[in-house]
């Protein structure tokens, strides 16, 4: 595992990771404590989908060079190896929040605003600042077994991907100040940048604890 990870993490340029776990609901709890929304200005549901027989939420609040992109992956096919499990009876769900915001953004993102000079993230070969979201999309030349490690392909297989509305609010700020904006089109300039199929949630806490409710197990991926 720890030659696993630093090879994939070599691939952004990255370091080693530390995390903790915390037992959730049992499924029958999570189902009989699920609560209903009543304002649908965010969506949930994404709830819906969490009926794997395994569930884990991965929570990343840093960067952390996206190491929570890859404890999730890795625990899918962990899972796989060990136990020759269907990934169709799995849910990870991975949380965006805090200093982690910009990993949901795309690459025009990042290149406008800095952000891999922001997150102190190099490109693979360690001399410039990173200029494109890195676990966006599998860089050329990326090994086979780590290709699919990628939120792209995360998302297509099914994969649930929330980002924190309140740390949103910081990209929305930026896009005020850069292009001279009121704060509603801004916003609107924010969510086109926004990675398609990443879901805003109240906060990366709410989405967090509310995977928990549905019957994830929890991690801290920074």
């Amino acid at each position: 595992m720890p030659n696993a990870r630093r090879d994939f993490l070599g691939w952004l340029g990255a370091s080693a990771l530390l995390s903790t776990t915390a037992s959730p609901l049992s499924a029958s709890a999570a189902e009989t404590n699920a609560p209903r929304a009543l304002d649908t200005k965010f969506d949930m549901s994404w709830t819906d989908k969490l009926t794997g027989k395994y569930r884990a939420v991965f929570d990343s609040p840093e960067v952390s060079e996206g190491a929570a992109l890859f404890r999730a992956v890795i625990w899918q096919d962990q899972y796989a190896e060990v136990y020759g499990t269907d990934p169709k009876t799995m849910n990870p769900v991975l949380v965006f929040r805090h200093e982690a915001i910009s990993l949901v953004m795309n690459d025009e993102y990042w290149a406008k605003f800095e952000a891999g000079k922001a997150a102190k993230l190099k490109t693979p070969e360690g001399k410039k600042w990173a200029v494109a979201n890195p676990i966006r999309v599998s860089a050329p030349g990326t090994p086979p077994k780590w290709a699919k490690y990628n939120l792209e392909s995360f998302i297509a297989s099914g994969g649930i991907v929330l980002a924190c509305n309140l740390a949103f609010g910081d990209v929305v700020g930026a896009f005020m100040k850069e292009e001279k904006l009121e704060r509603d089109e801004a916003r609107k300039r924010a969510l086109a940048h926004l990675i398609p199929g990443v879901i805003l949630q109240p906060s990366g806490v709410f989405g967090a604890l509310r995977a928990q409710e549905g019957g994830c197990h929890y991690i801290l991926a920074s």
